[in-house]
């Protein structure tokens, strides 16, 4: 039951709508030799999502859980007040050399490039040469949106676009070695050789459900390149980068080791891979290309916490209050994932590369936040070992410790819980929102033994063992997911277990007994 957290020279017709693209914008930026000097409780805080009954909270060192991942390096940025407070790095950008990770080590940022895409693509809407509810054939020159049976005429935005409700499919993307072909964009949309991924296609009605596609994310590069008339890596210096003066990140691919401070890709135990260059190339660039420092990445989220609050002009406080809102049935706004509400009001996105993995967070309200970095696929798990710790350091009771409970082996009535579950489709995508798309099964069946559940689900080879944390909810200990998907019974007035709720955050997915 593991959610699926699941790219010439500006045109002379831009005129005036190009300045403001290229407008500078303060961010105060911590070098590596003033961050190295800082040290925060954190460091010494990570933990599990979920603690076993009757066991106290197990407190780890970022050192001692690198160890036992096998993870080169990491890089950390902290936010305070809307500002980078601290920046770290920590480890080795290379295994087996002394090349060690700091503030300004480059790594890739996987699905984090999507929210520096949205940025982009908001900073064209307030220049007013986008708009976000229009159909996006009318921007597309080089290709456009393929009619399907379903959709014989496909009126696609650029709102749907960014909150992967638009219906198009392709989630992620596998990425190149250094002696691999890599596609060009018009092969990716079409998924020709060398692509490795199906064609770029509608499977859904455009608006009616949530389906995280980094597909449709590419549509949204096809489109800045049109519209720019040059490639993405310029496109992004142009309306994001060089305004915030992100001068070591890049979307360019593949990445030149020119650049230096480059954190290397491992695998699962810790050995350099994608030889002899030591990292991947990641030619769908609006989805998944962007490289970055720990340094950089922190100002871009102080910078989107800094617009919200009204604080700069990078974007207008009416457009970074649209980006920061859920576009239903989407758990996502114009970019960014959403969760909470109050001074615990997040906007986060993972990234996750083949071995890189990526998080950053910001805090609406009170202008805290993170970003996380690291190269190597284990990252997954340490990110949010990582997150917790920053969570609970940041005190809004975000990412709460879960406390797993103890069952009675002889109560016969949890084997009540026992049986296929089907869902309910007349519940709303409004309501089921992320789940129509990371729990995506029409059924489920449920066994008991000795007061512990099990979960099967058609098509998933593996068995999900859950940990009991009331009499009538359950969560998987094993998923890497954030918020977690937790399961809840409904035993009715009669005493008759007749539905089961799956739920992440603010979704419901509603299963029948049969």
């Amino acid at each position: 039951m593991s959610i699926k957290f699941v790219q010439r020279q500006t045109p002379r017709f831009f005129g005036k709508l190009a300045v403001l693209a290229f407008v500078s914008f303060s961010i105060p930026l911590v070098s590596a030799a003033e961050s190295a000097t800082d040290n925060s409780s954190w460091e010494n805080n990570l933990r599990p999502a979920i603690v076993e009954a009757g066991r106290p909270v197990p407190h780890w060192s970022l050192h001692d859980r690198m160890a036992y991942y096998h993870i080169p390096g990491v890089a950390v940025a902290v936010l305070r007040n809307g500002k980078v407070w601290q920046v770290k790095g920590y480890g080795l950008r290379e295994a087996g050399t002394n090349d060690k990770v700091d503030g300004d080590t480059l790594f890739s940022a996987g699905s984090i490039s999507k929210v520096a895409t949205a940025m982009m693509i908001l900073r064209m809407v307030r220049a007013g040469k986008l708009d976000l509810d229009r159909n996006i054939d009318t921007y597309l020159t080089s290709w456009h949106v393929p009619a399907t049976k379903d959709t014989p005429h496909p009126d696609v935005t650029l709102r749907m676009l960014m909150s992967h409700t638009s219906g198009f499919n392709v989630g992620g993307f596998p990425d190149f070695l250094p002696q691999e072909q890599v596609p060009t964009l018009l092969q990716t949309l079409d998924g020709l050789p060398p692509a490795k991924h199906h064609a770029v296609r509608l499977i859904y009605s455009p608006g009616s459900r949530y389906a995280y596609s980094g597909g449709g994310i590419e549509v949204e590069q096809q489109l800045l390149e049109d519209m720019t008339h040059t490639d993405f890596a310029t496109a992004a210096h142009t309306w994001l980068l060089d305004p915030l003066h992100m001068q070591r990140s890049t979307f360019e691919s593949p990445l030149s080791a020119s650049r230096g401070n480059i954190a290397k890709a491992h695998d699962e135990q810790g050995k350099l891979i994608a030889l002899p260059r030591g990292w991947q190339s990641f030619p769908e660039q609006a989805a998944s290309g962007l490289w970055t420092s720990a340094n950089e990445l922190g100002a871009m989220v102080a910078m989107l916490i800094e617009s919200y609050q009204g604080h700069n002009g990078f974007l207008s406080r009416a457009l970074a209050t649209q980006m920061m809102s859920p576009v239903s049935p989407s758990p996502q706004g114009l970019g960014p994932e959403l969760l909470g509400s109050g001074n615990g009001r997040v906007f986060f996105h993972s990234g996750s590369n083949d071995n890189y993995r990526a998080w950053m967070e910001g805090y609406l309200e009170t202008g805290d936040g993170f970003v996380i970095l690291t190269n190597s696929p284990n990252g997954a798990r340490l990110r949010l070992e990582i997150r917790h710790a920053l969570s609970d350091m940041i005190g809004q009771g975000v990412d709460p410790v879960l406390h797993a409970v103890s069952l009675d082996p002889a109560d016969v009535s949890y084997a009540d819980y026992q049986g296929t579950y089907r869902l309910d489709n007349s519940v709303p995508m409004d309501v089921r929102g992320r789940l129509a798309d990371d729990f995506d099964a029409d059924s489920f069946q449920i066994t008991m033994s000795h007061g512990k559940a099990s979960m099967r689900v058609p098509g998933d080879d593996n068995v999900h063992q859950l940990e009991a944390l009331s009499p009538t909810r359950f969560v998987d200990p094993d998923s890497d997911s954030m918020p977690l998907m937790q399961l809840e019974f409904h035993r009715d007035a009669r005493g008759k277990v007749r539905a089961a709720s799956v739920e992440s955050g603010d979704y419901r997915a509603y299963y029948r007994r049969q």
